[in-house]
């Protein structure tokens, strides 16, 4: 269909909506309705095609593979909370780091094995934190600060084996798709990692406050002094008192895991290249995690029957798992489908014609700056890389700018809602567990968040002259 001012219109109602109703999915859904009656105007036939758009994004065989590796990934920590594995590692560890410093490099240094989604890395570090809270000597608001840099920042920047990696690559491969680009999305999502500056920036300014920044007061509030005298056990399901204290029901799935996706990401695509570093640029690195992830879920679950776990209670676990990520399959078919009409509406067209005009050294730090605006209002990184990718990547074709750049630039934008946002998950989980408030919490990271996207929005400006 040929390009015209209505195929933005589907885009232009969802971030209204969003923002208003604090939520991505409702703007999401309206936007996929309205394109869809766009696109077939008869009272049944607009309904019929919306279920077609939905329906096509979900029979796709990439797409099939995402929704079973979140599925199963978020299943699987199910497992691993249910056998004790997170209680065990955390009861472990508060019993051998009795300085700060130890406990600041643990914090670091356990991103190795936990960085799997930001909500595993919350509930292995914060009950720690909040065990030692005396012995680390920072307030409690400095302390979530620093362990939130360790979360989303950093799993953004990972290729491999997070809960997030397979639906940033979904939104690259489906933008690609309708600029009619030939570029593998798992590809780009690699070249787009160098760009991704907020994430940089906000962990630099995590390691400063861990090891070189000395709180004006460590004397703890009201607050702080009744989250030291409380259980930690009380802060999080799992880390309760009833589990088991398993520590390696947590390390052995995370380490098979993480070795089955190299050797199989290798395996794929060591026929079609000459060297070993030429067949992870040559393989399936998608199907490479989903048989990996398959493999070990089936090696863990005999592994915690050899314990005496009861297998109706592994199934329960990792059934309740898998559907905390159900709203996010939810939240991917429809943005599937919202960027497919668009894109039969002549979407890419229209942003063909009419964005020409932007000068090209400020594309990707006006679109960083209004990614970062809505991800704050809204709280979601996902959701806005959703409504922002095709965009984006529209833009990019038509400027002439890096399409890594582009990329690099959508997700920063989102990780700065993840980070900053008082509606994002991220900021939720870790006000929660750390028994602070929710509001004053944000309030306190939103400074040091607002420096590093305006840091990161001028290294954008600068990076376009060498690119």
């Amino acid at each position: 269909m040929e390009g015209s001012w209505i195929s933005i219109l589907p885009f232009l109602v969802v971030i209204p909506i969003a923002v208003w109703t604090k939520q991505v999915l409702p703007g999401l859904l309206v936007g996929l309705l309205i394109g869809s009656y766009l696109h077939t105007p008869s009272l049944i036939g607009g309904m019929e095609t919306m279920l077609h758009y939905i329906v096509q994004a979900l029979i796709d065989k990439n797409n099939i593979e995402i929704i079973v590796f979140l599925y199963s990934f978020s299943g699987l920590i199910g497992m691993i909370k249910t056998s004790g594995g997170i209680k065990g590692f955390v009861e472990k560890a508060a019993e051998k780091i009795d300085t700060k410093k130890k406990a600041l490099l643990l914090t670091y240094v356990s991103t190795i094995g936990t960085f799997s989604a930001p909500t595993f890395r919350f509930v292995t570090i914060a009950p720690i934190m909040r065990a030692l809270l005396k012995k680390v000597k920072m307030t409690t608001k400095e302390l979530g600060f620093v362990i939130e840099t360790t979360a989303t920042p950093i799993i953004v920047l990972i290729p491999v084996a997070t809960a997030f990696v397979g639906y940033m690559v979904s939104i690259i491969q489906i933008s690609l798709q309708n600029q009619k680009i030939t570029e593998d999305p798992y590809t780009m999502f690699i070249k787009s990692i160098p760009y991704n500056f907020f994430a940089f920036v906000i962990i630099l300014v995590g390691i400063y406050l861990s090891f070189f920044h000395h709180s004006k007061s460590n004397a703890p509030t009201q607050v702080e002094t009744e989250a030291e005298e409380e259980d930690w056990h009380t802060c999080h399901p799992a880390v309760s008192k009833d589990l088991p204290s398993k520590p390696w029901n947590l390390l052995v799935p995370l380490i098979l895991v993480i070795l089955l996706t190299l050797f199989l990401t290798w395996w794929s695509g060591h026929t079609k290249a000459n060297s070993f570093f030429g067949a992870f640029i040559k393989a399936d690195v998608l199907q490479a995690m989903v048989v990996s992830l398959l493999i070990t879920i089936l090696l863990s679950a005999f592994f915690f029957l050899f314990q005496r776990f009861k297998i109706n209670d592994l199934i329960t676990s990792f059934v309740t798992g898998g559907n905390d990520l159900m709203s996010v399959v939810l939240l991917l078919s429809v943005v599937w489908g919202l960027s497919s009409v668009a894109e039969d509406l002549g979407f890419s067209q229209f942003i063909t014609a009419h964005s020409g005009w932007i000068p090209q050294m400020f594309v990707t730090p006006l679109l960083f700056l209004f990614g970062a605006a809505v991800s704050y209002f809204i709280g979601s990184a996902w959701g806005t890389w959703g409504i922002l990718m095709p965009l984006g990547v529209s833009i990019a074709s038509v400027s002439g700018v890096s399409l890594p750049l582009i990329i690099g630039a959508v997700f920063a934008s989102g990780s700065f809602g993840a980070f900053s946002s008082p509606l994002s998950d991220d900021t939720n989980t870790i006000a929660k567990i750390l028994n602070l408030s929710v509001v004053d919490y944000a309030r306190y990271k939103l400074k040091p968040a607002l420096i590093a996207a305006v840091i990161a929005a001028v290294l954008y400006i600068a990076t376009i002259f060498f690119i």
